[in-house]
């Protein structure tokens, strides 16, 4: 009805009000919805082993390793204070494309590990960082370590640093990140634009990025109160040129810079929790959809050349032939973790586990590991005798997420529900929670995603009944097998997950068996006989191919080349050929795409 006040300007209204009566700000979000699903926290879910486990201590170990006297360096020589170190140079150098852009990352990313790993050496490194950011920031009141930063992304880095102070002060316990959050924003102010703007195309203008930073100023305001935040949130959301289209169901992707957003998916998913809004629930559904059907290589990967494609043109398959930036993969990652978790807690729904699966395997995990000094991974290639190299500059954007996006690891196994837990990716780890006042852990033990078989065993202090339920893959093509105590069950999944409803006691056992086989995927509609292989959740790759064209495959032809290996062999055109899990490669040369034989 014209002239009727909208949920958003109710609720807008609501906490003005209440702040006008000295109640606290954020007491607005008790109206907001409430999922269906909840995140554990970081310090509930361990890794033990696998795949996920060697990359994340590599990953902790390298960010660990970090100076951290390079890392303040460009802030200390904006602030006129003594500056050791080695200059760190690339992105991230005084002279650098973004100077010190991904400091508040790599916190974010130690505290987050440091929560997870009770390792007191991240904690302390995440004080450390902190104070001699805020050492440099009271010297020069400048939280930018550029002199001309309303031309350096000062958006893209106030969203950085608001995420690494968040983390450092929930994760880590520093109270100083608390008390820096409204300075930074404060400090920012004068270099951040009063609306949020749209990004057009990979390089043209406007180039700086609000995409994400509603989700950051709508956590930092919930931490704070600090209501101007809650406003710069709000006219920072992307309505009218991309969340409110999307909402309606119309495929705006195309022709978008990807990971951008991609990212502002986040935003969205935040501006639903804080304002209240189911319109963004649409919008993040419909842009699920459309980035899963129209827009995804095999891997979860998509954006080549950073640009989502127009579908139904072959440009997936012309991408092959054109490009080796296939997909900008620690921040897509990044971004598609982010948004199957959102949208598996607002709907309880497995068919997001199964993105997650894919891009973790196939993308996130198959990141080549950084070296010492700046050297990070960003593109995966998806061509014909690809090879994984590091992008050219030093610590680039992907060298920020890759740590953001490994220390989720955790969060992306198991997920809250009011009667139990439900388990979403398979992998070593452990879970431990309350359940009527009992406390209960949940071990994992697998071989997967290389192996078909998962066991899960209970401890629990007491007798105690919850629902325990597990995903069933979509890329299942024979029925799954499931047991609990040696006993099989009937496996009835509703949206993707199986149910097992019981009273629990210590030792209870539960275990399941997914069949792998080779399957193959088309690259996109107008190319059905151009495939990637997949067997599982996993993509697999021929390595070391001998020309650059695309190479015929034939499913029937793969065998495994020796027990529990992972590799395969196939023989077709006279020659025989190795094929490995993406994940798998190291310096080898590879193909990903086939032409399907038969």
């Amino acid at each position: 009805m014209k002239g009727a006040f909208s949920r958003r300007e109710f609720l807008t209204g609501a906490a003005a009000a209440l702040a006008a009566v000295g109640l606290e700000a954020k007491a607005i979000c008790a109206i907001a919805f409430k999922d269906k699903l909840s995140e554990f926290d970081y310090d509930h879910v361990q890794l033990t082993g696998g795949p996920l486990k060697q990359q994340y201590d590599r990953v902790c170990a390298s960010y660990l390793g970090l100076d951290n006297d390079r890392l303040l360096r460009v802030y200390r020589e904006r602030a006129g204070l003594p500056a050791p170190g080695t200059p760190m140079g690339g992105w991230y150098g005084r002279n650098g494309f973004v100077p010190g852009h991904s400091l508040g990352q790599y916190i974010s990313g130690l505290a987050r590990l440091g929560k997870t790993t009770g390792d007191q050496d991240c904690r302390e490194k995440v004080r450390a960082l902190v104070e001699g950011f805020a050492a440099a920031f009271t010297k020069s009141g400048a939280i930018y370590a550029a002199p001309n930063a309303e031309k350096l992304w000062p958006c893209y880095i106030l969203d950085k640093h608001l995420a690494g102070l968040m983390d450092a002060w929930q994760l880590s316990g520093v109270e100083q990140a608390r008390e820096l959050l409204p300075q930074v924003f404060q400090a920012a102010l004068p270099f951040i634009p009063a609306q949020g703007h749209d990004r057009i195309g990979k390089s043209k203008p406007p180039y700086d990025e609000t995409y994400v930073l509603p989700e950051s100023l709508f956590s930092a305001y919930e931490i704070t109160g600090d209501r101007a935040m809650y406003h710069r949130a709000v006219t920072y959301l992307l309505d009218r040129e991309f969340f409110d289209p999307l909402s309606r169901g119309e495929d705006v992707l195309p022709r978008k810079h990807a990971y951008s957003h991609a990212i502002a998916l986040s935003s969205a998913a935040k501006a639903r929790l804080v304002l209240g809004e189911q319109k963004y629930l649409h919008t993040l559904e419909n842009a699920w959809r459309f980035l899963a059907t129209e827009q995804q290589y095999a891997t979860g990967g998509w954006g080549p050349d950073e640009l989502f494609i127009e579908p139904h043109l072959g440009q997936l398959y012309e991408s092959l032939l054109t490009t080796k930036d296939h997909f900008e993969t620690p921040c897509g990652s990044y971004a598609a973790t982010k948004l199957a978790r959102y949208l598996l807690c607002a709907t309880a729904d497995g068919r997001y586990g199964d993105g997650l699966e894919r891009v973790v395997f196939n993308a996130l995990l198959m990141v080549k590991e950084p070296d010492s000094n700046g050297d990070y991974f960003y593109y995966s290639s998806y061509n014909s005798d690809a090879n994984k190299v590091y992008y050219p500059q030093k610590w680039p954007c992907c060298s920020g997420t890759l740590v953001q996006g490994v220390a989720d690891y955790v969060k992306n196994i198991y997920f809250r529900s009011a009667d139990g837990v439900y388990v979403n990716l398979y992998a070593p780890s452990r879970v431990r929670w309350t359940q009527d006042s009992t406390e209960i852990t949940l071990t994992q033990e697998t071989s997967y995603p290389l192996g078909e078989k998962v066991k899960l065993r209970v401890d629990c202090a007491a007798p105690t009944e919850f629902a325990l339920r597990m995903r069933i893959p979509g890329w299942l093509t024979q029925k799954p097998d499931l047991r609990v105590n040696g006993n099989p069950v009937p496996v009835e999944a509703k949206l993707g997950f199986a149910t097992l409803r019981r009273r629990w006691k210590r030792d209870d056992t539960v275990a399941l068996q997914l069949p792998q086989s080779f399957r193959s995927e088309a690259i996109d509609d107008m190319h059905p006989k151009t495939v990637a292989v997949l067997r599982g959740p996993l993509v697999y790759v021929e390595l070391s191919p001998r020309d650059g064209e695309i190479a015929l495959i034939k499913l029937d032809q793969l065998r495994p080349l020796a027990e529990t290996t992972g590799l395969y062999c196939a023989g077709a055109d006279g020659r025989s050929s190795i094929h490995a899990p993406l994940y798998f490669v190291r310096n080898e040369s590879y193909t990903t795409y086939f032409e399907n034989a038969g």
